[in-house]
């Protein structure tokens, strides 16, 4: 599923046309002609990996800091493609990015399956950035990247949409289990259309490594996030953690560990046209077995036992 920098995209398309299209031009309408056969469209067809970049040794260091771990409690089939919901959002995501979008950080121990990562779809818009987050696996938030990725032929893609939001990073705070789920139905009907098996994953750690300033509900804090929140889909974090050579304060993230676990696949029978109720009977099913799985690890990474999922 890694493709070096070159004249190919994550769509792969057929190099041979375009070295015929380039033997007719001059070389500043070539310039021009892959410049754009570059830019268009990539984000929204399966993006454009490089081994290089995702092998960096940088990444090895990041997960070492925290540190950061991958469980595995069942293997993946490389034949099917997969739907994946990632929670909790947190303040930054770390455990996604670096377990699911990193070769020898984690996912690699499921052989034979090329990972996929949604983003916001505003952090496209920037030349060279869009670049580098699309080398390392992350695609457009949008149903035309879904749909390109779990109708592939042959399997073997596993998309990841973190299902919360910028909405649930509202409650990225220490000891925090709060997820917002319960109305969020988008993504089960993907994985019915496609027939893509839905698999929960729980990163515990992952509200753990950046304090919030308090905006509980009826705070004028958390009003004026919420207005911002539904007026741009984004918002501003008042976030903070420790310095650089000081832990009372500062913008670096608490080194503290995250721990990834990847529960079994749910298996979804392909239904074209999905009727509300089975979407609602799917995501019932969903829900109880992420919860299941938070229950099953939770006394191992220093949760509470009285503790549970607080579903929204």
């Amino acid at each position: 599923c890694e493709f070096e920098f070159g004249p190919t995209t994550g769509s792969q398309c057929d190099t041979g046309v375009v070295d015929c299209i380039l033997s007719f031009l001059k070389p500043w309408e070539a310039d021009l002609f892959l410049l754009g056969f570059w830019m268009i469209n990539t984000p929204q067809q399966g993006d454009r990996q490089s081994a290089f970049i995702k092998h960096w040794t940088l990444w090895k260091y990041m997960k070492d800091g925290f540190p950061i771990s991958l469980v595995k409690t069942t293997e993946l089939d490389p034949s099917q493609n997969y739907l994946t919901g990632f929670h909790p959002h947190g303040m930054g995501v770390i455990g996604a990015f670096t377990n699911l979008c990193m070769e020898g950080m984690g996912f690699s121990v499921f052989p034979g399956i090329c990972s996929h990562l949604m983003m916001l779809n505003m952090w496209f818009w920037f030349p060279f950035f869009r670049d580098y987050i699309m080398s390392v696996g992350l695609v457009s938030a949008d149903k035309e990247s879904a749909a390109h990725i779990l109708s592939r032929k042959g399997g073997g893609n596993l998309l990841f949409i973190i299902v919360g939001g910028v909405k649930e990073a509202l409650n990225g705070r220490p000891g925090a289990y709060k997820l917002v789920l319960r109305n969020r139905k988008g993504f089960i009907r993907l994985a019915l259309t496609h027939g893509a098996a839905l698999v929960p994953i729980f990163s515990f750690g992952e509200n753990d490594i950046f304090d919030q300033v308090e905006n509980s509900p009826g705070s004028w804090l958390h009003w004026f996030q919420d207005q911002l929140l539904k007026t741009t889909r984004f918002f501003i974090p008042l976030f903070y953690g420790r310095g650089v050579f000081q832990y009372s304060f500062g913008f670096m993230p608490y080194r503290r560990p995250i721990t990834t676990v990847v529960g079994k696949p749910i298996e979804v029978q392909k239904t074209p046209h999905p009727s509300q109720e089975e979407v609602d009977r799917l995501h019932q099913r969903y829900m109880k077995e992420l919860s299941n799985l938070f229950k099953a690890h939770k006394l191992k990474y220093n949760v509470p036992k009285d503790q549970h999922l607080e579903l929204c």
